[in-house]
């Protein structure tokens, strides 16, 4: 069974290099890109202000982070639950950026970009020119949004989740995953079916429409126009 992290991080704003820093990282174990239940969560104390602009976005304040933990208090235990797997982010270079900074400051090795799975650009390769933020992708697969008021990481990593099952070939939920032991006993048994995939339906609205056709007219002898 091959297992990977689904993670995602909120910031006290958009550039580590300008001295933007981490204040909540949330993670989630993927056997077989399906959640078993295993997460990870902790608030930061990033050690400077968090902008009101930021706060408007993810809803942390100083408050909330004062008497956190320091990343470097949250560091070993953060890189025990990655592990040496692949870790999936919506917008990937942007989380490995913020975890890399951290981590330079105090002096421990980067992410290894190898282990990067960005469901932003996989997105962008099922929905050419179409919106794919987190919220557009929701949308599009029916995933509930209404707790979603502002940027959890947690909640987000369990959005995305969905989201990433729907863009790794919409697998039934209704799978489980058979016991190590079991799938030694029974190597020809991985999982066990208990109903049917119902197809999603997505309906393009006028705007997802509209960027399609400026896609379409960008492309030399479209085979959408050719009667």
């Amino acid at each position: 069974m091959s297992r990977s992290v689904l993670f995602d991080t909120e910031t006290t704003g958009l550039d580590p290099a300008r001295g933007d820093r981490v204040i909540e990282v949330a993670a989630l174990e993927l056997i077989n890109d399906l959640p078993t239940g295993r997460t990870f969560h902790t608030l930061i104390d990033p050690c400077r202000d968090i902008p009101e602009d930021a706060s408007r976005i993810h809803g942390i304040t100083a408050a909330d982070v004062a008497g956190k933990p320091r990343f470097e208090d949250t560091a070993d235990a953060l890189l025990a639950f990655f592990g040496d797997d692949p870790l999936v982010a919506h917008n990937a270079p942007f989380d490995f950026g913020f975890l890399d900074a951290e981590l330079a400051r105090i002096g421990r090795p980067r992410l290894d970009p190898a282990r990067m799975i960005d469901t932003l650009a996989l997105a962008k390769t099922h929905f050419p020119g179409l919106p794919n933020s987190l919220d557009a992708l929701c949308r599009r697969y029916g995933i509930d949004l209404s707790a979603r008021t502002t940027h959890n990481a947690l909640l987000d990593c369990k959005l995305l989740a969905e989201v990433y099952v729907q863009l790794t070939g919409g697998r039934q939920r209704g799978l489980s995953l058979v016991a190590e032991a079991e799938e030694a006993a029974m190597p020809l048994v991985a999982y066990t079916f208990t109903a049917a995939r119902r197809p999603v339906l997505v309906v393009p609205d006028e705007a997802a429409l509209a960027a399609h056709a400026a896609l379409v007219a960008r492309l030399k002898d479209p085979v959408w126009l050719m009667a």
